[in-house]
């Protein structure tokens, strides 16, 4: 089953939802004390993140996001996956579709440690914008935007990210506003 034919047709504007982001500390200075969690405790303790939590159950990566990692994961709010399509994650969550949930999935995640400062970086050494190959083996897009960094997807959808630098043992979590979809 292709991604389009799962999703139609997405628009970037269903995919803005902004909805509250993970009660941790934001610097990685003050996030020394949330440091013993892994990318999976702090993300199952959110309160914004029970529909990903499910997702990632269901796609049998929780003990993956759970080793030592490195990873940076940009987590989308349960706002942002109640702007698919309706019954989009109803399906998705089904057995038979656990290679395409694996895919998107991993789509939001990156190998290493990369903190906002380092995204930063990328974008503006590559004048504007800067190619992220993430755990999928596909590409996002990053952008800066009204001084926030913007994810663009393989499929032209955008998303925020709406918290940044949640540094965990394995890891660092970056809040997003949208799922990005790949091809």
């Amino acid at each position: 089953m292709k991604l389009n034919a799962l999703f139609g047709a997405v628009s970037a504007a269903a995919l803005f939802a902004v909805a509250p982001a993970m009660a941790h500390p934001s610097s990685e200075a003050s996030s020394v004390a949330q440091s013993r969690q892994t990318i999976v405790e702090a993300v199952v303790a959110s309160p914004s993140h029970t529909t990903l939590v499910a997702a990632a159950r269901a796609a049998g990566l929780g003990d993956t996001l759970a080793s030592a990692g490195p990873f940076t994961v940009f987590a989308p709010t349960d706002a942002a996956f109640a702007a698919l399509p309706s019954g989009t994650v109803q399906t998705l969550v089904q057995p038979a579709n656990r290679a395409i949930l694996t895919k998107i999935l991993t789509y939001h995640v990156v190998a290493g440690r990369v903190a906002a400062a380092d995204v930063i970086a990328l974008i503006q050494a590559g004048g504007g914008s800067a190619a992220i190959t993430t755990v999928s083996g596909d590409t996002l897009t990053a952008s800066l935007r009204d001084g926030s960094v913007i994810l663009t997807d393989e499929n032209g959808g955008v998303a925020t990210v709406i918290q940044a630098d949640l540094f965990q043992s394995n890891g660092v979590i970056h809040v997003t506003d949208a799922v990005s979809l790949p091809n």
